[in-house]
């Protein structure tokens, strides 16, 4: 037997450690020997931003990224913009940033060269990690004039690269983290530990529409290796709260002892008595308000037209009706935060999207000048929306507060899928009409859910529809939602390339031939000027799909296929999906994907991120849901909460990119939305019935849904 490392092949910087460092601007400092670190200003949730980031910083700056060590940078809002993981904006909105950073270093490294050689800056030329003077002969590396550019101010005017200059931008490079993950190294919220820290867990209500009454903690606190037991109010009841400080309980029992095993184990001993403060909903009710809509306030978003007079015209009328439940968002990583608070600071580590929003917030609930409010990120295992609201962390903030004692609060799994923080459940009805040509002359989207409308009134096919309706409605909940991948589009994607194939069929034409039918017409003659999409991108990835996946010549004849292609996120998807039926249940042998994010900056890490979104995103359509009982969920771990298996995910994602010169745009949760659709597309061709209802295969798992 023969033994290997294949980490052994992943190569780290070898030159010696430097004697000094010299720091250009915010993002970036340079040694002495040439090496090069550069700071990554967002959380990391696995988008891997942590790397492409820097990457683009080292792009401009003109150095061998062999000799770039990343780092997680600090929370500092005056040096970085945007410190937020969400809305998959973390590249798009710092791209210029990041470029003005790498760029801004090079001309001072060039400009300290040419003072010290006594040249024109202009003559002098850079490239992997070295400022040269051709004509001159002098060549030096960023190390050896470091010392001197770090004393220079900084230039009013930078020149950026020409895309077709970049020579990392585009390029595969591997995550940083890498290594570290797979060695098991402590990156995580959960990894972190210090010194006398105390561990804490808490307990909520066990349902929504329920408040803490009473409790005995006498026998929890006999136990062995617990410090105290008590209620804490995560938020004052008269703080006017952020969009980011959603909690669904704001009174918490808090267990502390010295390991999580000993404060796990005196939970389980607490005598808890609860009472009803609010509506306990259960699915049924929900169900029943969602066929119903009894009582609901339809809302106009937008109106092109005449289209009720044309559906009383109109040769034929297509009419459908597509729902889904609520979701958790089951992060690997539940929700955990480190937390030392003491009179003059309060220092705070974990896993957070928004560290910038939930430092307003710490600051103002533990009583603390914002500028004594030290928050340090974590890698995170998984985020999804969920870490976008850090009620954890303050709740460790006031935990550490009354303790005087560093605590690192831990939620369990359980703990985790029952707090809330839920997407939404939903519901939209369909209408289309069709003239005696086949024509779509009229379409109406009527969509609603609990407690939100999942509605993008101006996306396609607004603008492609002369006679175009689109209203919206909400029921109201005490389960409380949030953001959830890809926002509401997670849900509509799906219902309305299912509806647009529908369509299709009622009119006799081929599905992509259909849909750029239509955006030929936005595009030359668009109808209403407020349509949020751009025809010719969203045209391009449909194209491309279609031939990847040499739409309509496919040879196997067991095989279905299905298109969809959808815009969120200021990005373009398509999605075809090659489905078979095995012993009455479909197997997805192949998914094709199409997208349009402008500039690639690291391909692989994005091919990645196509891959994962598509995964998830068939994962949660045919799978996935989360009901209750007089409201208790009652999914509380995996064992209920049906997820996607391995042998279930697609046996092969072709992910192609549009190759253009836009600046960058959105790729964490475009690719999970269309692919619902091409999915349910498919499922009909397969088995000549449509699928109307989330999850797709409710009924193999014992989901009561509509």
């Amino acid at each position: 037997m023969i033994s290997f490392s294949w980490l052994a092949s992943c190569k780290t910087p070898t030159e010696e450690v430097p004697e000094e460092w010299f720091d250009l601007n915010g993002f970036l400092k340079i040694s002495n020997n040439g090496m090069v670190t550069i700071m990554s200003p967002n959380p990391e949730i696995g988008q891997n931003i942590k790397t492409s980031m820097p990457m683009i910083v080292a792009e401009e700056l003109d150095v061998d990224w062999q000799n770039v060590i990343v780092e997680q940078a600090p929370l500092n809002t005056d040096i970085f913009k945007r410190q937020i993981a969400g809305g998959s904006q973390s590249i798009r909105q710092s791209w210029e940033a990041l470029r003005m950073a790498g760029a801004t270093a090079r001309a001072v490294l060039k400009q300290a060269a040419a003072e010290k050689w006594k040249v024109p800056a202009n003559e002098i030329t850079t490239s992997f990690g070295q400022v040269e003077h051709k004509a001159s002969g002098y060549k030096w590396g960023y190390g050896e004039v470091a010392a001197l550019a770090a004393e220079l101010p900084v230039p009013e005017e930078v020149a950026l690269k020409d895309v077709k200059d970049f020579k990392i931008v585009g390029t595969s490079r591997k995550n940083v983290d890498a290594q570290k993950i797979v060695t098991g190294k402590p990156l995580f919220g959960l990894d972190y530990k210090a010194e006398g820290m105390l561990y804490a867990m808490i307990e909520h209500p066990p349902a929504f529409g329920m408040d803490l009454k009473s409790y005995d903690a006498s026998e929890a606190l006999a136990m062995p290796g617990i410090k105290d037991v008590f209620v804490v109010n995560t938020y004052k009841e008269e703080k006017e709260r952020g969009w980011f400080d959603v909690d669904a309980f704001n009174n918490l029992i808090v267990v502390v002892g010295n390991s999580t095993w000993e404060v796990l184990s005196a939970k389980k001993k607490l005598k808890v008595e609860w009472e009803k403060t609010g509506d306990l909903e259960s699915t049924e009710d929900h169900l029943r308000k969602l066929e119903t809509l009894s009582g609901v306030e339809m809302k106009q978003s937008r109106k092109d037209g005449n289209p009720e007079q044309v559906f009383k015209k109109a040769a034929k009328v297509i009419e459908r009706t597509y729902t889904a439940p609520f979701l958790a968002h089951n992060t690997m990583e539940p929700m955990n935060f480190f937390a030392h608070v003491t009179d003059e600071k309060a220092e705070f580590v974990g896993p957070i999207q928004t560290p910038e929003y939930m430092e307003k917030s710490a600051s103002e609930r533990l009583g603390l000048p914002l500028d004594k409010i030290d928050i340090k990120m974590t890698r995170m295992g998984g985020g999804f929306g969920r870490r976008l609201y850090g009620h954890f962390l303050v709740e460790a903030g006031v935990i550490s507060q009354r303790l005087k004692a560093p605590v690192k609060l831990i939620y369990t799994r359980e703990d985790d899928m029952t707090f809330g923080t839920y997407r939404p459940a939903y519901r939209a009805d369909y209408k289309a009409a069709l003239d005696e040509n086949n024509n779509l002359v009229a379409f109406h989207v009527r969509a609603g859910g609990i407690p939100e409308s999942p509605l993008f009134a101006n996306r396609f096919p607004a603008g492609a529809v002369d006679n175009y309706l689109a209203e919206q409605w909400q029921i109201k909940s005490n389960i409380t939602v949030g953001a959830w991948r890809a926002p509401r589009s997670n849900f509509i994607a799906g219902a309305e390339q299912a509806f647009l194939d529908e369509i299709a069929e009622a009119a006799g034409k081929d599905p992509i031939q259909f849909r750029l039918d239509l955006l030929e017409r936005t595009k030359n003659n668009p109808v209403g000027d407020k349509n949020d999409y751009d025809p010719e991108r969203y045209a391009g990835v449909l194209k491309l799909v279609k031939e990847k996946a040499s739409w309509g010549t496919q040879k196997k004849t067991n095989t279905s296929r299905g298109v969809s292609a959808y815009f969120c996120h200021n990005s373009y998807v398509a999605n075809v999906v090659d489905l078979t039926m095995k012993n009455g249940k479909p197997v997805i042998d192949k998914v094709y994907a199409a997208v349009d994010c402008g500039i690639v900056v690291n391909p692989d890490a994005a091919t990645n991120m196509v891959e994962g979104g598509t995964v998830d995103g068939i994962g949660h359509a045919m799978y996935s849901a989360m009901t209750f009982k007089d409201g208790t969920p009652d999914q509380k771990n995996f064992n209920s909460y049906r997820l996607i298996r391995h042998n279930e995910a697609p046996k092969n994602i072709e992910v192609h990119f549009v190759k253009n010169k836009i600046d960058p745009t959105g790729l964490g949760e475009p690719p999970f939305p269309p692919v619902i659709g091409a999915v349910a597309n498919a499922m009909y061709k397969a088995t000549g019935e449509r699928t109307y209802n989330q999850p797709f295969m409710a009924k193999d798992f014992e989901i009561k849904m509509i």
